[in-house]
């Protein structure tokens, strides 16, 4: 009975002390040759293998399907069916462990998630998941400081100006309160005048203008550290009985935290990163705000926030970024006159990590643009750039005059998309489909969308050939499989978003092209397709959980990569993945196939 049997790996990380004790009475080691059969197709199966040395091959119809490697368990849903559905062989010298199916069945019954874990689909295999994650990054009391909250501004007044002015000093910056100088004090002293005071001013009946702010103000004000804790702050706030502290660098002064802000850092921090976007009046101040934007991703996903939920608000923390950036260079007029929008990933809501620009603007028919409209865009893309969004290599941005165009212009450009589809055309259409409004107008959007649909669910070909870009970066085989899991100490790495999001990404575009679906998400897609009937029930979740998947890892490893202060490339490495990991990539990469395989039916690929 081998002692050295792991519990740190799925399904069996999940189990209970009892429940591991059996599996140590009842395992067994196999040992086979390479080319020899573990499991033959049809054949009923008698144990649970967890690979300890070596790869196995999951065969179907004689091609590669699946290769598993240590720490891989395999066939579950065999084992519970009663008769294997493939053939699995050694590629080379494999060790094993063999559970007893008897076990295994005793297991499941006891341990409802080593049973998910271990046979059901993805969709329960994700809510079961989710059931199990807790929070476990997010700001701790403790460790997380105060300079690294959300401070306000400060704004200063002497204790000899009158309440009226003082109130109107608060509109123009748009703040609740303001700090008060009293420098005739001995030593001089600074205090608070906020909202909550100036209610007592009004009710003293006196006249406002004729009121000193010092007489209302409260001293002296509370200060603490940039380097405090931020369960200390909240502390102090508790023992006063405040809602604002001073924050203070030695004899600097860094700003004022408010409570409301002090909660949202400690539970929601988008919330912050929103209300600093919109209350910014400079490029510079946007900057700020556009630097804690992963800082957000980071803190949310790795708190066990679903990742489709992290880049919904991406979504619109960006869209209020490029809105707030827009309105700050362009004159009132342009904005109301035109539509500035966003694509690709962007214009979904599946962006997560700051990625190239893809934008655009369609102009009002009729209205005449400002004279330097050109430098205006010049000067949108290179804030944007400077946000941390570089530009687009294939020059997609408003700053080029193919992507801002009146909108009889825009109509033009997509008949001709069209109509001539081919290469660099269906590159614009796809991506202009996933086009979403940030600025101005969204009608103006919203009709030349409804045009390139009414013409594009017309024409056939189109949609072949349009739908024929699933297989851009092949599908030869079982070539992406086999490489997931190549036998060696280094498999290549794997790239997510051109061998497993793009095709499905694509797929569900080209479905949603076909049925005039305006939705530009590919979950909404989704929906929209399972209720027209294009998807089955089935099909649709299976597609929506495999996306969240193959989002997860891609951030994840994006995370990774910029932690170590690396190049993010959209890869990664088959064998630095854990076991749990690399069965739902698995899973996910067999929905992506079989998702592949009907639409080259639906679309007729094969005879393009």
């Amino acid at each position: 009975m081998p002692n050295a049997f792991s519990f740190a790996h799925s399904p069996f990380d999940c189990l209970e002390a009892e429940e591991q004790r059996m599996v140590r009475d009842h395992v067994d080691i196999g040992y086979y040759a390479p080319g020899q059969v573990l499991l033959e197709r049809g054949a009923a199966p008698t144990h649970l293998f967890v690979i300890v040395k070596g790869h196995v091959a999951q065969e179907d119809q004689g091609d590669t399907v699946v290769t598993y490697g240590p720490e891989d368990s395999f066939d579950g849903r065999s084992l519970v069916a009663g008769r294997a559905s493939s053939r699995f062989v050694a590629t080379e010298e494999v060790i094993t462990y063999e559970l007893a199916r008897a076990t295994v069945l005793e297991l499941i019954a006891r341990n409802a998630t080593f049973g998910a874990l271990l046979f059901s689909d993805l969709g329960h295999k994700l809510s079961v998941l989710a059931q199990r994650q807790h929070p476990r990054d997010l700001p701790s009391l403790s460790l997380s400081r105060v300079g690294d909250a959300f401070l306000r501004p400060v704004h200063e007044v002497p204790a000899t100006l009158d309440v009226l002015s003082a109130v109107r000093r608060m509109h123009a910056e748009r703040t609740a309160s303001v700090l008060v100088r009293d420098d005739a004090a001995t030593p001089p002293r600074r205090g608070i005048f906020s909202r909550t005071l100036l209610e007592r001013a009004i009710l003293s009946g006196r006249p406002l203008d004729q009121m000193p702010v010092g007489e209302w103000a409260r001293f002296p004000v509370v200060e603490v550290r940039a380097g405090d804790a931020v369960g200390d702050a909240m502390a102090l706030m508790l023992r006063h009985r405040i809602h604002r502290l001073v924050v203070v660098d030695g004899e600097r002064t860094l700003g004022m935290l408010e409570s409301l802000d002090l909660l949202s850092y400690v539970s929601n921090p988008s919330h912050l990163v929103a209300l600093q976007i919109d209350n910014a009046s400079s490029l510079d101040a946007l900057a700020d705000a556009a630097a804690q934007i992963d800082r957000v991703v980071s803190v949310l996903f790795r708190s066990g926030t679903r990742v489709g939920l992290v880049a919904h608000l991406v979504q619109q923390l960006n869209a209020r970024l490029f809105l707030r950036a827009w309105q700050l260079i362009a004159p009132p007029e342009l904005v109301a006159n035109s539509c500035l929008f966003v694509m690709g990933s962007e214009g979904r809501g599946e962006q997560l990590l700051k990625t190239d620009q893809d934008n655009g603007l369609i102009l009002r028919d009729g209205y005449t643009p400002p004279p330097d409209l050109a430098d205006l865009c010049d000067r949108f893309s290179q804030a944007l750039g400077r946000f941390g969004y570089p530009p687009c290599p294939g020059g997609i941005m408003l700053s080029q005059p193919l992507w801002r165009r009146s909108s009889s212009e825009w109509a033009r450009q997509l008949q001709d998309w069209v109509w001539r589809p081919e290469g660099e055309a269906l590159m614009h259409l796809a991506i202009f489909l996933d086009a979403h409004a940030v600025a101005g107008d969204a009608a103006l959007l919203d009709a030349a969308r409804a045009s390139l649909l009414a013409l594009a669910t017309d024409h056939e070909g189109l949609q072949s050939r349009f739908a024929a870009a699933i297989d851009a970066f092949g599908h030869a085989g079982p070539s992406w499989w086999s490489r997931l899991l190549t036998p060696g100490a280094a498999p290549e790495p794997w790239h997510i978003k051109k061998e497993g999001l793009f095709p499905l990404v694509h797929g569900v575009r080209s479905l949603a092209l076909a049925h005039r679906v305006t939705a530009t998400a590919t979950t909404d897609r989704i929906e929209a397709l399972v209720a027209l009937g294009a998807l089955s029930p089935g099909e649709g979740e299976d597609l929506a959980e495999a996306l969240q998947v193959l989002m997860a890892l891609r951030l994840k490893a994006g995370l990774a990569e910029r932690e170590q202060q690396r190049p993010i490339s959209g890869t990664v490495a088959p064998d630095q993945l854990g076991s749990l990991d690399r069965d739902l990539l698995k899973d996910a990469l067999g929905v992506v196939k079989r998702f592949q395989q009907m639409l080259r039916t639906r679309f007729h690929l094969g005879v393009l």
